[in-house]
């Protein structure tokens, strides 16, 4: 038992006896006043412990957020009956064994009675008890996730800017080994080239920062890239565009083409006789890149950074995948249209993110369920309290307790019974249905 624990069941006992002693007691003295003390001990320190324990053992083997059906029954059950043995044994000592009544009365009239209000209040005591360990624990799993959460897009951000930051240097590097070849081959072209890479290199620092850019705003810039090389290679390369118009204002990864299109010059030999075609199209939801393979053979090894940079960004931003497709013919990159923009803190996927409302929405049920418990287990003995106070020959109380009984196990059949394993069936069937709609 902890410290805090301690001090509050010797405050609860303090109290307890004290408020007996002062309107319950008709002989006022010392020893009575430490005998009720003593009483209010007895009842406070057992069921606390009692409840205690049975809670403790529970909430090791079963987690309120794992097996929450499972903790939930076991304690309602558990609790019944460790507080009514409880309660009967306090009892025994209290009326049997310090105030020397008959045992034979014990079950019947007012030690009866006394038996069963002590049951109710035990149970209520236990069941705001449980009520607090379940909204704790609940707590806490929340509190674990959404650090984890932080980590997590912490960690995408970090990752997703540092490889936006590969693309100055891989561009300007690019870039510079085109014009130090074109200063060679045509001077007049180089200086064409210098004026036009300017205006292209401000466009890759003004993406760059982006997520997302709009699929018109990157095939612009990479039809100007596209004249730059066509300057270059003469009628050595050729470029096709044919992106469907309802396209165009949907989002792409920035400087996505730039890459893809480098990737082909880079890769591929071209030649008057053997010109390299490259096509730019939108098909299902995807914009392709493709081209003639004319395999050129490699120098040195490339380090490959523009095609493993596009497929980590959508990797961050989208469960959308990435397609490379490769035959003895051509070579296809697709890359995701994405038609609404999505921020990298976002790192979860559909699946996981409508697990955690359902989560939210099964804390908000057990919330409600043990909120009407706690209330039915104070008004109802408060209402019999009043009723055999004032009309003892009339028991009225029967009718709001049932009836409120009834209302109570309706309410934990709907969060713990058959109907919510048919309801999750019918919802998992759903999301397969539009899942296989989808595909």
């Amino acid at each position: 038992m902890s410290r805090k624990s301690f001090k509050i069941i010797l405050w609860i006992t303090f109290l307890t006896g004290t408020v007996i002693f002062a309107f319950f007691t008709p002989e006022k003295t010392i020893e009575t006043y430490l005998l009720n003390i003593l009483i209010a001990g007895v009842y406070t320190v057992t069921i606390a412990l009692g409840n205690g324990m049975v809670n403790s053992y529970l909430s090791r083997h079963f987690s309120w957020v794992e097996q929450t059906k499972t903790r939930a029954i076991l304690g309602i059950v558990a609790t019944i009956l460790v507080n009514f043995i409880l309660v009967l044994f306090c009892n025994y000592i209290n009326l049997i064994v310090i105030q020397k009544r008959e045992f034979t009365g014990f079950f019947t009239g007012n030690m009866g009675f006394f038996n069963w209000l002590g049951i109710n209040i035990a149970l209520l005591i236990s069941a705001v008890l449980h009520a607090k360990g379940f909204i704790e624990e609940w707590k806490k799993s929340t509190r674990k996730e959404v650090v984890e959460q932080k980590l997590i897009a912490r960690s995408a951000n970090a990752q997703f800017e540092s490889l936006k930051n590969q693309l100055d240097p891989h561009f300007l590097f690019n870039s510079l080994n085109v014009l130090s070849a074109l200063i060679d081959e045509n001077p007049h072209q180089a200086q064409h080239f210098t004026g036009a890479m300017s205006k292209i290199y401000r466009y890759v620092l003004e993406q760059k920062d982006k997520e997302l850019v709009t699929v018109a705003e990157e095939l612009d810039f990479a039809q100007t890239y596209c004249d730059l090389l066509e300057t270059r290679f003469e009628d050595s390369v050729s470029f096709r565009f044919d992106v469907a118009e309802q396209d165009l204002q949907s989002f792409v990864v920035p400087l996505s083409l730039q890459l893809l299109l480098e990737n082909c010059i880079k890769h591929n030999f071209a030649t008057s006789q053997n010109p390299l075609f490259v096509k730019i199209y939108s098909e299902n939801g995807f914009l392709l890149i493709e081209n003639n393979l004319q395999v050129r053979e490699q120098v040195k090894e490339s380090a490959g950074i523009g095609l493993s940079n596009i497929v980590q960004r959508y990797a961050l931003l989208t469960p959308e995948n990435v397609f490379i497709e490769k035959s003895a013919d051509f070579f296809r990159v697709k890359i995701p249209i994405l038609t609404q923009k999505t921020a990298v803190m976002t790192t979860q996927n559909p699946h996981e993110s409508l697990a955690y409302d359902r989560a939210s929405k099964r804390v908000k049920e057990l919330k409600g369920f043990y909120g009407n418990l706690i209330s039915y287990c104070l008004v109802i003995p408060f209402l019999i309290f009043v009723n055999l106070y004032t009309v003892p020959q009339y028991h009225w109380f029967w009718w709001p307790m049932l009836g409120w009984g009834i209302g109570l196990a309706s309410h934990a059949f709907q969060v713990f019974g058959i109907g919510r394993h048919w309801e999750e069936k019918q919802i998992q069937k759903i999301l397969e249905k539009e899942k296989n709609g989808n595909a």
